[in-house]
C-alpha cells in the first residue's frame, strides 16, 4: 500500500511512484474483452428510445435548402446560429432527439451539472441576455439556457425534431447533398454540416449475463423518474426499498451516487478506476458582481480560461477554478523557470505527483473506512483521466448503506438474474444504473446512424476504417462542400471547456460557406496534399504524446490502453488549443482557401 502523502523527505521516489502506477495499470490491462460494448440493437434498442417527449406525427417534407445541419446540440446550435449571422436564411437543421440541447437533453439524471464553470461554458450570454444562476449549472439550466439560445436565433422554426438522417449522398450533377431521414423526408443542399457530436449514442459495457438480469436495468442519460421517484434535485423517494446497482465511476457516477445514496435501501458503486476527485466549489452567482462587468467579459474570461489550459502564464486568473490551478501548478508553474530544459519533464512530473498526493490526502481525509479510502485512491498521472469534481461524493461512502465493490481493476464478472458477480462474489440488486458514458471507440459512421456517399461512390465508412483522414478534423476529401464539426480523438484539438472548442468550428465553418458563396464556389473539396499533410501532422504529434498514454491507466483517452496506428490517425492535434485556434485564424486571414481545390461548374457536374 502506497500512501506518499506520509514520506517526510523532500524528493519523492519518482521510481517507486512509477512502479506503482505501472502495477495498477497492467492488472487493467488483462482482459480484453472487457472493454467491449454492447450492440444497441435489437433488445437493447430500448436504450436509444426517448423517454422525454410524446412522439409526435407528422408529413414527410421535401425541401431545398442553403444549409443542412444535423444535430441540434452546442455544435449545431452554434452553427446555425454563426451561418444566419453570416447571411445564411434557409436553414434546415435535423435532430434526433424532441428537442435541442443535445447531451444536456439527454442528461436529465439527478445531479447532472457541467464540470466547467458556467460563465464560460454557456455560449454568447451577452448576446443571448443571460447570466447563469450557479457558477456551476445543472443539467436543467443548461437545457433551458439552450431553449433560450434557439428562440433567440429563431432555431425553432428551422428545426425538424425526432427526426434521424438515414442516409446523406452527393449528387453530381446539381452539387447538392441529398439528405433521407426515417420520417421519409428528402433535403436537398449545396452544404451539410454534420453535428452529432461526442455524446450521441449511450455505451453499455458487453457484459457477461446482461441480458439476464431480471430487475430494472437503465442508462444515466434516459433516466427513469417513474421508477425512481423525485426529480433531478428531489428525493428518489421511490427508492427506499430498493437496493440499487451502479456501474461506471466516472463523471456520471460522481454525481449520481450521493443523490442515490442518500434515498436506495442499498447502494453498490462498481469501480474498476477510481476518479480524481477535487473540491467542486459551487455556489449562487453574484449578480450584482457579474452584471457590472464590461462589455465583452465573456469572451475575455472564456479566452483567458484557455490561455491558462494551453500552459500560458497569465497576470490574472478569471476562473481560478480547479482547472486552472492544476495548469498553473503543473504546467507553467513560475517554479520551473530556472528549471534546465533536460529536467523540465521531472519537475512537470513532481508536480503532477504532488497535485495526486493532494487528491489521495483528501480521501484519507473525508472517508472514514481506510480500506473504503485506500480502493478509492486513483493511481495514476492526474491527466490520463478526465479529473471530477465534486463536494459530496466522497462522503456518500461513510454512509451505512453505501457500499464501494472495488474490482481491484479487473471489472465486473457477470450479470446474472439477481445481481452483479464481483471477484466471485454476488451482489444482489434489484436496479441496475449504468454509468458508463457515450459511445465514442467505435467506427464515426456507426454512430451517427448514417454513412455518407461522396463523389465516385466513395463511403465515408470506407475511408475512415483504418483511420480518420482530414484537413483541419472538418473537411475530409471526396466529399465536397461537406463539413464535420469535430467530436473527440478526430483530428482537431481538445480543450478542457468544449463549447469554446465547438464556437471557434463555427465560425470556421461560416467563414468557409460564406466565402464559397460570395466567390460563387459551386462546390470545393480538400486536396490530397493538404489532406494527406494535415494527417501526418496528426500523427507526428500523437507519436509525441504517445509514451505519456501508454503510461496512463486504461481509458478512452487511450484507447483503453491498446495505442496502435489508427489511433495515431484518431487523435487530436497536438499543440495546445490556442495553438489550434490561431491555425484556424490565420488560414481565414489568409482567405486564399490553402488546401482546397475548387470545382468550377464543369468539374462539379462531369
Amino acid at each position: 500500500m502506497m500512501t506518499e502523502h506520509n514520506r517526510t523527505d523532500e524528493t519523492p521516489d519518482l521510481e517507486a511512484v512509477r512502479a506503482k502506477y505501472r502495477e495498477e495499470r497492467d492488472r487493467r490491462l488483462l482482459k480484453e474483452d472487457r472493454d467491449a460494448n454492447l450492440d444497441l440493437s435489437g433488445e437493447f434498442g430500448r436504450y436509444l428510445d426517448d423517454p422525454y417527449t410524446e412522439w409526435q406525427p407528422r408529413e414527410a417534407v421535401s425541401d431545398d435548402v442553403d444549409v443542412v445541419v444535423i444535430g441540434a446540440g452546442w455544435a449545431g446550435l452554434l452553427t446555425a446560429a454563426k451561418l444566419r449571422n453570416a447571411g445564411f436564411r434557409r436553414i434546415r437543421i435535423i435532430e434526433k432527439a424532441g428537442d435541442v440541447a443535445g447531451v444536456w437533453y439527454w442528461n436529465r439524471y439527478p445531479g447532472a451539472m457541467c464540470d466547467v464553470q458556467s460563465y464560460i461554458y454557456l455560449p454568447l450570454l451577452e448576446e443571448v441576455g443571460y447570466m447563469p444562476e450557479r457558477k456551476y449549472s445543472y443539467a436543467e439550466e443548461i437545457f433551458a439556457y439552450a431553449q433560450k439560445f434557439a428562440r433567440h436565433f429563431d432555431l425553432y422554426d428551422l428545426a425538424l425534431f425526432q427526426t434521424g438522417v438515414t442516409g446523406l449522398t452527393w449528387d453530381e450533377d446539381s452539387a447538392r447533398w441529398i439528405v433521407e431521414t426515417d420520417r421519409s423526408d428528402v433535403v436537398t443542399a449545396p452544404y451539410v454540416v454534420i453535428c452529432n457530436g461526442s455524446f450521441a449514442n449511450p455505451k453499455l459495457p458487453a457484459i457477461p449475463g446482461i441480458e439476464t438480469f431480471a430487475g430494472k436495468m437503465f442508462h444515466t442519460s434516459r433516466w427513469d423518474y417513474d421508477y425512481t421517484g423525485g426529480a433531478a434535485h428531489e428525493f428518489l423517494d421511490k427508492l427506499g426499498d430498493t437496493r440499487v446497482g451502479v456501474i461506471g465511476t466516472g463523471a456520471t457516477s460522481v454525481q449520481i451516487v450521493p443523490p442515490l445514496g442518500e434515498a436506495a435501501k442499498h447502494l453498490y458503486v462498481f469501480q474498476r478506476t477510481p476518479s480524481t476527485i477535487g473540491v467542486r466549489g459551487n455556489a449562487l452567482t453574484d449578480h450584482e458582481k457579474m452584471n457590472a462587468l464590461p462589455p465583452g467579459w465573456q469572451k475575455e474570461w472564456r479566452d483567458n480560461f484557455t490561455r491558462i489550459i494551453s500552459s500560458q502564464r497569465e497576470t490574472v486568473d478569471h476562473v481560478d477554478d480547479g482547472w486552472t490551478q492544476l495548469y498553473r501548478k503543473t504546467m507553467s508553474n513560475p517554479a520551473f523557470d530556472d528549471v534546465p530544459p533536460e529536467k523540465l519533464a521531472e519537475a512537470r512530473e513532481l508536480a503532477d505527483l504532488e497535485r495526486m498526493e493532494e487528491i489521495r490526502h483528501r480521501i484519507d481525509e473525508v472517508v472514514k473506512d481506510p480500506r473504503t479510502a485506500e480502493a478509492l485512491k486513483p493511481y495514476y498521472r492526474y491527466m490520463c483521466k478526465r479529473p471530477c469534481f465534486h463536494d459530496e461524493y466522497l462522503e456518500t461512502f461513510n454512509r451505512d448503506n453505501v457500499t464501494l465493490v472495488d474490482s481491484q481493476g479487473l471489472g465486473i464478472d457477470r450479470i446474472t438474474e439477481t445481481g452483479v458477480v464481483v471477484g466471485g462474489t454476488e451482489y444482489e440488486v434489484d436496479c441496475l444504473v449504468f454509468a458508463t458514458g457515450f459511445d465514442q471507440e467505435t467506427l464515426y459512421t456507426d454512430r451517427v446512424g448514417f454513412d455518407v456517399v461522396g463523389r465516385d461512390g466513395v463511403r465515408l465508412s470506407e475511408k475512415w476504417r483504418g483511420g480518420i483522414s482530414t484537413l483541419h478534423g472538418m473537411l475530409s476529401r471526396g466529399f465536397p462542400n461537406l463539413v464535420i464539426a469535430p467530436v473527440n480523438n478526430a483530428q482537431s484539438s481538445a480543450s478542457v471547456n468544449f463549447v469554446h472548442h465547438i464556437e471557434e468550428n463555427a465560425d470556421h465553418t461560416a467563414y468557409l460557406l460564406s466565402t464559397a458563396v460570395e466567390r460563387g464556389i459551386r462546390a470545393f473539396d480538400v486536396s490530397s496534399e493538404a489532406e494527406a499533410e494535415w494527417v501526418r501532422t496528426i500523427q507526428e504529434g500523437a507519436r509525441l504524446s504517445s509514451a505519456f498514454l501508454e503510461e496512463c491507466t486504461p481509458s478512452r483517452w487511450n484507447n483503453e490502453g491498446r495505442l496502435d496506428e489508427r489511433s495515431l490517425s484518431n487523435a487530436n492535434y497536438a499543440g495546445a488549443p490556442t495553438a489550434f485556434f490561431a491555425l484556424l485564424q490565420e488560414w481565414r486571414d489568409n482567405d486564399d482557401l490553402k488546401g482546397l481545390e475548387i470545382l468550377d461548374p464543369i468539374q462539379a457536374t462531369a
